[in-house]
């Protein structure tokens, strides 16, 4: 039995948490609009057609912000087509994803469907097949209360109330050949410039995320994001980082290292940011958005028909081992919670989602949703850079990866401490010594884990089993608390003053 050791003080702080850093994103794509959150006739939709079931398991995640409406379709959308009557609207080919779109849900069912379901938007504007223009139309549709043309068509539209969005994406994934208008940096980087120019003028409280590099894996990375940066840097509040983690060659103790890459990565943009604001003796800081992350590799390769409407694309089923990645990526980006501000699992509902639906059927939760919805819970307020000691394996492609990975979060207005971790194991038990150096009364309350399953283990709508349980610690004294974390779990350990 292995043995690791915990320090924890509350002058340990790396940040205050922002809770968007919970969000998650909404694409035209697939079903997670169309048979996801919205769906007419479905015994559960409402009066606007949003199904209840899926609002209700969203609820639970407490997701503060939801990116719409893409991800790569933005980058052909015309936003007018989304407004209006939904009678007068057109069918369009979708070409990021040959499907049709048909227009039936645009950006005001969107921001009815986020008061419905407790959350926030993050609008993207397209910067790919339109500019700078088509981004102050659009601002001025959602922002401006009334006595302007696009304000006053919102109004006409029965909307009376601006929707008041604040974080607004400037493009997607810009360095992307796949993108339809695909810019190099210095294209990207005038045009994200001018935009949000024109933006702040319109509305100066709104905040701004630059498109950084689609993944670390460009050959363009680094260069891409120094040279946006440079031409667009007192403009934009912050920039954006895309990753997606897979299994493909089938080795669980190397993909659940995967979270080290993740950290690399965002200390690298750090680095970058932090270059560009010396270079212009500015004290202004650009903070990190990774507005794209999950684990996604199950569905790739499955047939639909072109220009077929919300067809089953993307449809990743999750097993144990990717919600056991879930979690470590989670602690990742609370690690460095001094910087990174806004992130969005993507996506929401049915295309590599937490939540996946049967169109006319049941909703329910994939195996990743529960340390998604336990962070989001739990991990409201300050993260801790907690003292680690715990032993260390290699993997094909990872040195020195810790056997336990954790994070503490201090919840002060509530007096709660929670401590997330995973151990990486596979076959031993890890007794997790947790010393808390100044949290004189805390006393222990819980232990959620995730733990048990088979790695492939998955839930299906007819199978849910692959869920959390709660474990009392009643065993774990003040003096001396040793926490057991079995092989390959998720754990969530709380403490209450």
């Amino acid at each position: 039995m292995k043995k690791s050791k915990l320090t924890i003080s509350k002058d340990y702080k790396i940040a205050k948490i922002d809770n968007r850093i919970y969000g998650s994103f909404i694409e035209h794509l697939g079903r997670a609009v169309y048979g996801g959150i919205y769906e007419p006739g479905h015994p559960e939709a409402d009066e606007n057609g949003f199904r209840k079931d899926v609002i209700s398991l969203i609820k639970n995640i407490d997701v503060p912000v939801v990116r719409y409406p893409g991800g790569n379709f933005v980058s052909g959308y015309n936003w007018e087509d989304g407004v209006g009557p939904v009678e007068n609207r057109p069918r369009r080919l979708e070409l990021a994803w040959s499907t049709t779109e048909p227009n039936t849900f645009g950006t005001n069912e969107f921001m009815k469907w986020c008061k419905e379901a407790n959350t926030a938007p993050m609008m993207a504007v397209n910067l790919g097949t339109r500019g700078p223009d088509d981004a102050r139309n659009l601002l001025e549709y959602c922002n401006i209360e009334k006595g302007s043309y696009y304000s006053d068509l919102r109004r006409s539209h029965g909307v009376e109330k601006p929707h008041n969005i604040k974080l607004w994406c400037l493009g997607n994934e810009m360095d992307g050949d796949w993108q339809m208008g695909h810019k190099t940096a210095v294209e990207y980087g005038r045009i994200a410039n001018e935009t949000a120019k024109i933006m702040k003028y319109m509305d100066p409280s709104v905040e701004l995320v630059l498109c950084g590099s689609s993944n670390s894996y460009m050959k363009t990375f680094g260069d891409y994001e120094k040279t946006a940066l440079e031409m667009s840097y007192d403009k934009v509040d912050y920039i954006s980082l895309h990753q997606y983690f897979n299994n493909s060659d089938n080795d669980s103790k190397n993909f659940l290292a995967k979270s080290m890459e993740l950290e690399e990565y965002i200390k690298t943009v750090i680095c970058i940011c932090d270059f560009i604001k010396g270079k212009r003796h500015t004290k202004h800081e650009i903070n990190l958005s990774v507005d794209e992350w999950n684990v996604w590799y199950h569905s790739h390769g499955a047939k639909f028909d072109r220009w077929s409407e919300a067809p089953h694309i993307l449809e990743d089923v999750y097993n144990f081992e990717d919600a056991l990645l879930v979690g470590l990526i989670l602690i990742a980006m609370l690690r460095h919670s001094d910087r990174v501000k806004v992130a969005c699992l993507a996506q929401l509902v049915n295309v590599i989602a937490p939540i996946m639906t049967e169109n006319g059927g049941k909703a329910w939760a994939q195996t990743i949703y529960w340390p998604y919805m336990h962070a989001s819970k739990y991990g409201r307020g300050y993260a801790l850079n907690g003292v680690l000691e715990t032993t260390k394996h290699d993997t094909k492609g990872f040195s020195d990866v810790t056997d336990i990975d954790s994070i503490a979060v201090w919840n002060d207005e509530g007096e709660e401490l929670t401590v997330f971790a995973v151990n990486r194991d596979f076959e031993e038990d890890n007794i997790l010594s947790v010393n808390l150096k100044d949290f004189d009364g805390y006393k222990p309350v819980e232990q959620i884990v995730l733990e048990g399953f088979d790695i492939k283990a998955e839930n299906t709508v007819n199978n849910g089993s692959v869920k959390p349980l709660s474990k009392p610690l009643d065993n774990v004294y003040e003096s001396v608390k040793e926490i057991k974390l079995s092989p390959l779990s998720w754990n969530v350990i709380r403490f209450k003053k």
